[in-house]
């Protein structure tokens, strides 16, 4: 298993935009696809984005279609969840993943993946 730190959360505005960074440990970070969740407030865990192991395929929840960007530096065993536009139904601890093999389509079932890291919280005031 890889090891996952999550930071950058925080709080901002509606509108404003926060960039989230989870650091893996290991050499085998290329090997793992990686996946953004979050969980609200009384509310179920749920997919955000996720991004294939050489960083050429990425998949969106609908509601941050557009406005969220994951990426991967896989050099730096690092991968990013750029959020803009940001809304107070954003608010929630969001947490990176990590799914160790080949997925053709990057995976958004939570039971994909083995790793998670402890979270970070985002916090958006209206």
């Amino acid at each position: 298993q890889v090891q996952l730190v999550e930071s950058g959360g925080g709080l901002v505005q509606a509108g404003g935009s926060l960039r989230l960074s989870c650091a893996g440990s290991g050499r085998t970070f290329s090997s793992y696809a990686m996946g953004w969740f979050r969980q609200a407030p009384g509310k179920e865990r749920e997919f955000v984005a996720a991004i294939s192991r050489s960083g050429g395929r990425t998949a969106y929840a609908d509601s941050v279609k557009g406005r969220f960007t994951i990426s991967r530096n896989n050099a730096k065993n690092t991968v990013f969840l750029q959020m803009n536009s940001l809304k107070p139904e954003d608010t929630a601890i969001y947490y990176c993943a990590a799914a160790q093999g080949y997925y053709r389509i990057p995976p958004s079932s939570q039971t994909t993946y083995d790793s998670w890291g402890q979270g970070t919280q985002v916090t958006v005031s209206s």
